[in-house]
Formats: C-alpha cells, structure tokens, sequence
C-alpha cells in the first residue's frame, strides 16, 4: 500500500464489498484500509513483534470525553493493573507531524495522564517521557522495549 519506516509484517488484506479491509490483532475484526490504519497495523505489530509489547495490554480506538466531546485515541498501552501507560497517534504517511498533532495527542493526556506518548506518520516516530513528578518532558531516541518502560 504506502512504503513506511517500519518492519514489514504478514497482513492479512481481504476486499468486502469493493474495498479494502485490513485484519487488526487488537480488534480482532477486519477494520477499513486507509493510510492511517496501514501506520496504525503496522505500527502495533512493531511495538509487539519488535519491542516485546504484549498484545493482550494493548487496546486501539479508545474512547474518551475531551473537554466534554467524545474522541478516540488511536491506540493505548495499559498496566497489568489496567491504568494506561502509554498513548499512541498516528497519522497518514502523507499528514506531517506538526505541533498540532503534539496539541491532539497532549489533549487525551489531560484526560488520561500517561508516562509515555508516541506519535507517528509511519515514516517519522517521536516519542516522549512525561515526567509528573519533575514537570519535565523528555523526548527519547528511539521507541522503548516494553522492558524499559518506567512505571
């Protein structure tokens, strides 16, 4: 579909009704193929194949009130103790990260107040340490292993 910055995985790709679907592991459905969703596949089956993620704390299309709207936070990693730890944005591979996708992302956080954010297009991958008790906020080089998570 679109070349990305990520490991290639075996998708499974089907047609309904003259469109494309693609199968989410998290869902457990087939869900539309957009470009979105081919970064989202993708990028769920890195963190999990790649980065010891496991599947089973990690839920995609999470639904929250934000300053009294509903939205959808593209993917969420959650505890052992069911309190989420991580928040995931993705975008299109033709959408630039810009300081408003930081703005989307930072919004479900005010709800949601995670340890870790991550963003990405599926060509470029940001992601950032949230430091409540420092008030810091620490951008990392790369996308940690599930093992190195802080708690």
């Amino acid at each position: 579909m679109f070349q990305i910055n990520l490991p290639p995985y075996e998708t499974n790709i089907r047609q309904q009704n003259g469109r494309s679907q693609i199968f989410d592991i998290l869902r457990r459905r087939y869900v539309a193929l957009t470009p979105e969703e081919w970064v989202r596949q993708h990028f769920i089956h890195f963190l999990i194949d790649h980065k010891g993620y496991p599947s089973a704390l990690m839920a995609n299309e999470i639904s929250l009130s934000v300053n009294g709207m509903w939205r959808r936070c593209d993917s969420v990693l959650f505890s052992k103790l069911n309190s989420p730890r991580m928040i995931m944005e993705y975008k299109a591979p033709s959408v630039k990260i810009t300081q408003s996708v930081f703005s989307q992302i930072n919004a479900y956080n005010q709800v949601l107040r995670v340890p870790y954010l991550v963003v990405s297009n599926g060509m470029q991958h940001y992601c950032c340490f949230i430091d409540y008790e420092q008030n810091a906020i620490r951008y990392l080089t790369d996308i940690p292993a599930y093992s190195d998570l802080k708690p």
